[in-house]
């Protein structure tokens, strides 16, 4: 590959720098390189970030190509600056053996857009009556190290336990999507003042809040590793907080769309605003951004949840839930987060690109833009506010919550190992 030189970036929005790439890594970072021969891209004030890094993404492959293929996820994940995304078991087949994963893992490598990092299910069949394959999992090609029945949540402690326990062996971590079954049966939002006046059935937050607590304190008993997905409320950030005091090992991660958007939209019963966990309340949204900003919630996770238009083309009470978020997350945590002045742009870096690697025990991802590393690399106009047009995503879905809103940031170029995924704002060819 030709080198590349990056002119005049700001890298993690610091002082305008040149950054070289040569092959798969950067070889220098510093004011006036020169390099005869490389190819010159004008940064021209532009932000430079490590490659984005996503703990929670589905690609549905296999069973759900008519929603998403791990091709078109990793091309939307590049479009979004992403350069590693970990793809959730709920496929068809379940992700809960060797074979499974590794078949993921292979059609990530395949693609070349982004690397793809299988999760593992805890529970056969996610279930939640049996532990999946964990070791055989861990040992296949795919190397899992982060198990998660997330669409459905290990409500059973004899079984939670159990996989946190056998997780240790090799440093394994798992993601609980954290909602207790019974207190949430026919429940269809967040339940509040909104639900009630609209005649929906009720999603309490202490059905997350609950099994959060339990967990922590397992995962302190057992001494393991304990990562929450998508948490949504103030009692929820106040449970992770004092765990986190108490020195335990628990990690939690929040959605680009539980940081602006609330249950107020769902007035409209536009099914696209259906989502699990449902959107909460402004109160609820304050509390994770401020949660985000102290460390208390580690990391930004999209939770992309792809679905064809006839599941969310429909009446409230049939639609999916989900949203897809690879392609927008970015330019929502810059609204929600730096243009707040709650993060700054080294913040970002790190909660979306140098925690979810490490939490992930992602190797080569989530590192400093700095010589000898990885040349895993975004570059952002931070100056940019475009309309949402879904009409122009690389994702196979479309259910967006943020059609027709202006957001900040567009990604003009993604590279994955020296090689640009993405050039001036379109897909390569790779």
């Amino acid at each position: 590959m030709p080198q590349i030189l990056i002119r005049g970036a700001k890298v993690l929005g610091g002082p305008a720098q040149d950054v070289l790439i040569d092959g798969e890594t950067i070889a220098r970072v510093g004011n006036g390189i020169e390099a005869d021969g490389a190819t010159v891209i004008e940064a021209d004030g532009k932000v430079l970030l490590p490659g984005l890094v996503d703990l929670h993404t589905h690609l549905r492959e296999p069973g759900r190509e008519d929603s998403e293929t791990v091709l078109t996820g990793t091309r939307a994940a590049a479009t979004g600056g992403y350069t590693a995304v970990h793809a959730m078991a709920n496929t068809f087949p379940v992700a809960d053996t060797a074979g499974v994963v590794e078949q993921v893992w292979r059609l990530g490598r395949e693609s070349g857009y982004c690397d793809v990092q299988p999760v593992g299910a805890v529970t056969v069949g996610l279930e939640g009556k049996k532990l999946a394959e964990l070791g055989a999992m861990h040992d296949s090609a795919a190397g899992v190290r982060v198990f998660s029945d997330d669409g459905k949540c290990v409500d059973d402690a004899v079984i939670m336990r159990r996989a946190l326990e056998y997780v240790k062996a090799f440093d394994g971590v798992v993601a609980q999507h954290a909602q207790e079954p019974r207190l949430t049966e026919g429940a269809q939002m967040n339940e509040g003042v909104v639900s009630a006046e609209l005649g929906l059935g009720g999603w309490p937050a202490v059905a997350e809040e609950s099994i959060i607590a339990r967990d922590v304190l397992l995962a302190a008993h057992v001494g393991s590793r304990l990562h929450v997905c998508h948490l949504s409320t103030a009692g929820s950030v106040e449970i992770v907080r004092w765990a986190k005091s108490k020195g335990w090992n628990v990690t939690a991660e929040v959605t680009p769309h539980h940081l602006l958007l609330t249950d107020e939209l769902v007035r409209s019963y536009n099914p696209v605003y259906k989502v699990n966990p449902p959107l909460r309340t402004e109160a609820d949204v304050m509390a994770l951004r401020e949660a985000l900003a102290d460390g208390t919630i580690d990391c930004v996770a999209t939770d992309h949840a792809p679905h064809p238009h006839e599941d969310k083309d429909c009446e409230w009470g049939a639609a999916a839930m989900g949203m897809v978020g690879l392609e927008t997350a970015l330019s929502v945590v810059q609204h929600t987060m730096v243009e707040t002045g709650l993060l700054d742009w080294a913040g970002v870096a790190d909660r979306m690109s140098f925690t979810p690697a490490r939490i992930g025990r992602l190797a080569g991802h989530g590192r400093p833009v700095a010589a000898g590393e990885p040349a895993n690399l975004t570059l952002v106009d931070s100056a940019y506010r475009g309309v949402v047009d879904p009409a122009g995503f690389a994702s196979r879905s479309r259910n967006t919550p943020y059609e027709g809103r202006e957001l900040p940031g567009r990604v003009t170029h993604t590279f994955l190992r020296g090689r640009a995924t993405v050039a001036d704002g379109k897909l390569t060819g790779i």
